[in-house]
């Protein structure tokens, strides 16, 4: 066999294998039709949900502080203590930090959810894409 003609033979065989690779969706190890992104990395659900549980707990133990500080500033205000007017002020700048973390917390918490959605999604739209290029060659044969 002369070079010429081994080297067509090779062309032609490296052609027929990137066909047939590019003719199929690849199984991979995770097997067919499994999702090839994917969020599912088992340290964001545990940042999630201690977001969860401290923005819980913030909610219901912040309160408890606020109130009992806000009723202290009025009692000390009623009686002429000038302290009143300061614990007060405590108790507005409180309110204001804690809602400030609070709010992150609860941001931490649904961000990581939304992610999670959004790349599902995404998979399923490139899953969809995908069949769509098969079924182009469908039509050219």
């Amino acid at each position: 066999m002369s070079f010429e003609e081994e080297w067509r033979q090779a062309q032609a065989s490296a052609a027929a294998n990137v066909a047939m690779r590019l003719n199929r969706v690849d199984e991979g190890p995770s097997g067919p039709g499994a999702a090839d992104l994917s969020v599912r990395r088992d340290d964001l659900g545990v940042v999630g949900g201690d977001a969860f549980k401290l923005h819980d707990g913030l909610r219901r133990d912040g309160s408890h502080a606020r109130e009992s500080t806000g009723s202290a500033a009025t009692a000390l205000t009623a009686r002429n203590f000038t302290s009143g007017g300061e614990l007060a002020k405590v108790r507005t700048k409180w309110d204001t930090q804690l809602r400030t973390l609070s709010d992150a917390c609860a941001q931490i918490s649904n961000h990581l959810d939304y992610s999670m959605a959004a790349h599902a999604k995404d998979d399923q739209r490139v899953g969809g894409e995908l069949l769509a290029v098969s079924r182009i060659d469908a039509y050219l044969k």
